[in-house]
């Protein structure tokens, strides 16, 4: 046993070591989530659909070349109402082909929609710019739910440990005399009602396990925890009113909407261009072809026609039953709806910035006082313990100061977790937030 105690302490170590070198931790499940995750996959597609835009718009711009050819067989009849009435019959084939080029000089409303382009591309870029703090936030906050249910689980069982303890130690004092049936009951009351808290807090991990499964498309690894003993910084710069007017500035959906006003000016452009005249160089070249043939009882020679073409082509719009007037007063009507709306971006963006900057700062505070109850809730129950032993405390006093230390525990770990959670959303809502604090966040796990 000397020898082989040794061996089997090593054997575990080295178990233990492979598990913790093989849990996954955030940096590693957004990774999985950047390939497998629905919503950002889609998002990616919508982006390489936008940048399109760009050589769509300026194709406006360049000079558009199209090229035909025909053959054609040629067969008339030709009667004559003369007296007497005579038929002529005429067969023959035709075939050509032509080259035309036409440039635009000047179409203003070419160049407002090559305008609107640059401009759809940079909606573009926000728009999944959104979609991956989107998915920042939604991996960090479903790895936070997993730790949390994790936590709620080894709170419930660690309790239920103590419980039964404590029901044990009922049972034999009353065995002996010391104590009434009424510790027993109220023992066997709170184990019952850890049982089922354990049975529910099992079921919550299985459910956020499969929402994070969802994100990153496998079952999850054992997860990192957060480092024991961890303290949260504040934010910087610690001013809520600078990180309003980033928020106003900088916020991904602000600058989606300002993109949207800028395409709505374009488009009254655009609209009113049509009142405008237009010029274009075209060129063309072409040859028509025709092959001798019969035209009654003579013989007609065949025939080559080159041709070529270069010049200016103006067009003047005159009137176009109002409809260039109403897409104007349309364009007009829809630009004040993306002011409006940029306007509600600027709002909803430092309302957020406010409300995730509240959630850190009271996050940190309760964090402090929770840590401070922990050590308190531990003195409370030494106490409780000692007087029991002693006859100056019931049973129910030990039950009950067992249950507040190990829900302070576990609030501490939820208040942690909600103001790393309240961190990720206050840099969102700046637009700020990237793989960089992904990394930092990470750097917290053990």
């Amino acid at each position: 046993m000397k020898r082989v105690l040794p061996l089997l302490l090593l054997s575990a170590f080295a178990a233990g070591s492979a598990g913790l070198s093989h849990a996954a931790d955030l940096l590693g499940v957004y990774r999985d989530a950047l390939g497998y995750d629905a919503q950002i996959a889609a998002a990616r597609a919508a982006l390489n659909a936008g940048r399109e835009k760009m050589p769509q718009g300026r194709a406006g711009l360049l000079p558009a070349v199209s090229m035909s050819a025909n053959t054609l067989w040629n067969d008339y009849d030709t009667f004559t109402r003369a007296t007497p009435p005579s038929e002529v019959a005429r067969k023959f084939n035709t075939s050509g082909w032509s080259l035309n080029l036409s440039q635009p000089l000047f179409r203003w409303q070419n160049w407002a929609s090559y305008k609107q382009s640059e401009l759809a591309v940079v909606q573009a870029e926000a728009q999944y710019g959104l979609a991956r703090q989107d998915l920042i936030v939604r991996v960090a906050q479903a790895y936070f739910d997993v730790l949390l249910a994790k936590e709620s689980l080894a709170t419930a069982q660690s309790q239920k440990t103590a419980i039964a303890e404590q029901l044990a130690s009922a049972k034999r004092n009353f065995e002996v005399g010391t104590a009434t049936i009424t510790d027993t009951h109220e023992a066997q009351a709170r184990y019952d009602l850890t049982t089922a808290q354990e049975i529910a807090a099992d079921n919550d991990l299985l459910v956020k396990q499969q929402v994070l499964r969802t994100i990153i498309g496998k079952e999850p690894e054992v997860l990192k925890n957060l480092k024991g003993g961890l303290q949260i910084s504040r934010p910087q710069p610690d001013d809520i009113a600078k990180w309003v007017e980033s928020a106003e500035q900088s916020n991904l959906t602000v600058q989606l909407s300002q993109a949207g006003l800028e395409i709505a000016n374009r488009e009254i452009e655009k609209q009113r261009a049509g009142h405008y005249p237009t010029l274009d160089l075209v060129a063309g070249k072409g040859l028509s072809s025709q092959t001798s043939g019969t035209f009654g009882s003579s013989i007609i020679p065949g025939s080559d026609t080159h041709t070529t073409t270069v010049g200016l082509q103006l067009a003047i719009p005159i009137f176009s039953g109002g409809a260039t007037s109403s897409r104007d007063r349309e364009a007009v009507a829809l630009r004040e709806k993306a002011q409006a709306d940029l306007e509600n971006a600027r709002r909803s963006a430092a309302l957020s910035a406010r409300q995730a900057y509240l959630g850190v700062t009271s996050g940190l505070a309760q964090v402090k006082a929770l840590e401070q109850a922990v050590v308190s809730s531990q003195s409370a129950l030494d106490s409780n313990k000692l007087g029991y032993e002693v006859g100056v405390r019931i049973n129910i006093d030990v039950l009950n100061a067992q249950q507040q230390l190990y829900s302070t525990r576990r609030d501490l770990v939820k208040g942690r977790l909600d103001t790393l959670a309240a961190q990720l959303k206050l840099k969102a809502a700046a637009g700020l937030l990237g793989d960089e604090d992904v990394a930092a966040v990470n750097s917290l796990l053990e």
